[in-house]
């Protein structure tokens, strides 16, 4: 099937999509969970897709950005359905995300409640041409049977697009709405119930498998690709916040609703939490004052007495069913927060000129949810071009639940450096439930990385200090830069870096173009950086992974510094602190993991195709010097290694000329 697929794709064969494809089967039919890295250019999309379409049984697919999940629905399952037709017997697809990633009709059609509950026909000002936008095409979109998401529509903005779509808990739902029959959203859940392979996205995937709330058809495997992410998305998605003006706005919508002092209470508890916050120091919360604890716990209760003042049953009013949401999340974050559980990190997140301050609780570890509520229900298949970190799939794999110990290795299979660390060779002993099997394989990269690249290690400079790019720096990046004849992708750690190195190379080069992120929209930059190769562009974290730019555009990726997370984020050093109390080694496990999968992602934007070449510069010299630089050395593409300036300012003069 596969070679039928490829053959009519115009491709070639490719002996590590041919592996995958195979370890994919054999993981569906021995109900064995799997871990593939695939290198780009593998065709891992094509490997797990074959597969699926093959399975007897629903496949969900759960990708962590909208990139791919384009490529899946707009690219790649159109050509391979028309490639295999006439030789699987189910080849329906659909996509499926959240309730508020489709416009609501009935907020369209009967207004939108503000703050008092009252129905608002459209905002004033840029807005509202916006939202006037927003709701022509969602009649088009009802007209000619579109699918109503939010990535299909007018360019706006996030407040625009709340105008014109509801949450999960402000929906009236279907039976009860004027127009539930033709709902965007319902219309979507009913293609994914009648659809062979379902297409959505980690953060869904949380919301069905993790919350436990039914949020897709039922199914019998999971592929997640992009799955170095899975743990980052699923923590996000359980990630709560609660900010004063929030609390306000609650109690203002149910003013209207209720008929004794319940909102003025909320009110009040608003501001007994107002002053509480301004009297907490930003940053993680290890012990919550009196003052907070008590504010939290007005607010829970008064939330709580709001909403069983409420009249019970919604109907057909919105403005009751948004307050009703409102006031139910507010109660739901604020006995989370008050539960005092150990498994939760609290912070208070500073905000700014239009931000309020914010209130966070989010999970200390989601591998236990997962091993808990996904591994349990389906065969999962994890696939990602960066899941062996530190050279194993030891981190991924305790990220996601999957222990190391429960790692199937097969004898004919193991590599002497398996043997070395001591991997099993047989399927673990135990009880049904108590272990998950797994398999991790590595199918390699179609890329002959020593000979298309060069890792470059500057170890003649200064360590980065905390003030930013030092004159040293920005030196080496100007001779990098020029002998690149631009054609370079500047990869810093703050925005701050990447905007002084782009105003420094401005001034020093000339005759080059220097793009900064955030001077226009990122699609926009990335057009300019690909039509003009005497370009660079210099950004932050959405360019060290989010940006494909193959061939001569690109032959210099410079990284100004091993990107751990910072010393002070509340998330991280909570986890660190919690792996150090569990006898293991804190930042190995949780900053050197972290700095060693963004440097893979980012090392991985130079070599695209099977005809790149150039240089990943790295401007930091503990990656050379440093004890934990060999972890994450190995988690790179396998690139020549130097630290000769001079040898690679030749080469990339070469590739110029």
């Amino acid at each position: 099937m596969l070679a039928t697929a490829v053959e009519a794709l115009g491709g070639q064969e490719r002996a590590g999509q041919v592996r995958m494809a195979e370890a994919v089967g054999d993981a569906f039919a021995r109900r064995e969970h799997l871990l593939v890295q695939a290198g780009t250019g593998t065709g891992k999309s094509l490997a797990y897709l074959v597969p699926a379409l093959l399975h007897p049984d629903r496949v969900v697919v759960a990708t962590a950005t909208l990139a791919l999940q384009h490529q899946l629905v707009e690219r790649d399952l159109p050509r391979l359905m028309d490639a295999v037709d006439g030789h699987v017997e189910e080849t329906s697809y659909a996509v499926l995300k959240g309730r508020s990633n489709y416009a609501c009709l009935h907020r369209i059609r009967d207004g939108v409640p503000d703050e008092q509950g009252t129905l608002v026909d459209v905002p004033l000002g840029n807005t509202g041409a916006e939202v006037l936008k927003l709701r022509e095409w969602a009649e088009n979109e009802t007209v000619e049977g579109g699918s109503g998401e939010r990535d299909n529509a007018p360019r706006h903005t996030d407040r625009g697009w709340r105008q014109v779509s509801v949450s999960a808990r402000e929906c009236l739902g279907a039976s009860r709405c004027a127009y539930g029959v033709e709902c965007f959203a319902e219309r979507a859940k009913e293609r994914a119930a009648k659809s062979h392979l379902v297409i959505t996205n980690h953060s869904l995937l949380a919301i069905d498998a993790i919350e436990g709330i039914p949020m897709i058809p039922d199914y019998d495997v999971v592929i997640v690709d992009e799955a170095h992410e899975l743990s980052q998305r699923v923590t996000q998605a359980a990630t709560d916040e609660l900010t004063v003006v929030a609390v306000e706005r609650a109690a203002k919508r149910a003013q209207r609703h209720v008929d004794g002092s319940e909102a003025d209470e909320l009110a009040d508890a608003a501001d007994a939490l107002r002053d509480a916050v301004a009297g907490t120091i930003p940053g993680r919360i290890d012990t919550v004052s009196d003052e907070l604890a008590d504010a939290l716990v007005l607010v829970r209760d008064a939330a709580r007495g709001c909403v069983s003042a409420l009249p019970k049953d919604p109907g057909e009013d919105a403005g009751l069913a948004t307050a009703k949401a409102a006031l139910s999340d507010i109660f739901d974050v604020c006995a989370r927060m008050t539960a005092g559980s150990q498994a939760d990190v609290l912070w208070l997140a500073e905000g700014g000129d239009r931000m309020p301050d914010r209130l966070c609780v989010a999970p200390l570890a989601v591998w236990a949810q997962l091993r808990d509520r996904l591994l349990p229900r389906a065969t999962v298949v994890m696939t990602s071009a960066t899941l062996m970190l530190g050279g194993d799939f030891n981190s991924v794999a305790t990220s996601v639940g999957l222990k190391p110990s429960e790692r199937v290795v097969e004898p004919a299979a193991l590599e002497p450096a398996a043997v070395e660390r001591g991997e099993p060779r047989a399927t673990p002993v135990g009880e049904p439930g108590e272990t998950h099997p797994w398999r991790g394989i590595d199918v390699g990269s179609p890329f002959d990385y020593t000979k298309q690249g060069i890792l470059y290690v500057a170890g003649h400079l200064p360590p980065p200090g905390r003030d930013g790019l030092g004159a040293a720096q920005l030196d080496e990046i100007e001779a990098l830069v020029d002998a690149a004849g631009g054609r370079t992708l500047g990869l810093f750690s703050s925005r701050r870096a990447a905007e002084a190195a782009a105003e420094a190379m401005r001034a020093r080069l000339p005759h080059l173009t220097v793009l900064a992120q955030g001077e226009a929209q990122l699609p926009e930059l990335a057009a300019q950086f690909v039509g003009d190769p005497h370009t660079c562009l210099f950004g932050t974290l959405s360019l060290w992974q989010g940006l494909d730019v193959p061939g001569d555009t690109c032959q210099l990726v410079i990284i100004d510094r091993i990107p751990f997370p910072r010393p002070d984020d509340p998330l991280m050093s909570a986890r660190a602190r919690a792996a150090d109390k569990a006898g293991a080694n804190g930042f190995m496990s949780v900053s050197a993991t972290h700095a060693a999968l963004l440097l893979a992602q980012g090392a991985g934007r130079l070599i695209r195709t099977t005809e790149d070449r150039g240089v990943v510069a790295v401007l930091d010299p503990r990656l050379a010097t440093a004890r934990y630089g060999s972890f994450l050395r190995a988690s790179l593409p396998p690139m020549w290694p130097t630290s000769d300036p001079a040898v690679v300012r030749a080469a990339l003069a070469r590739l110029t000329g």
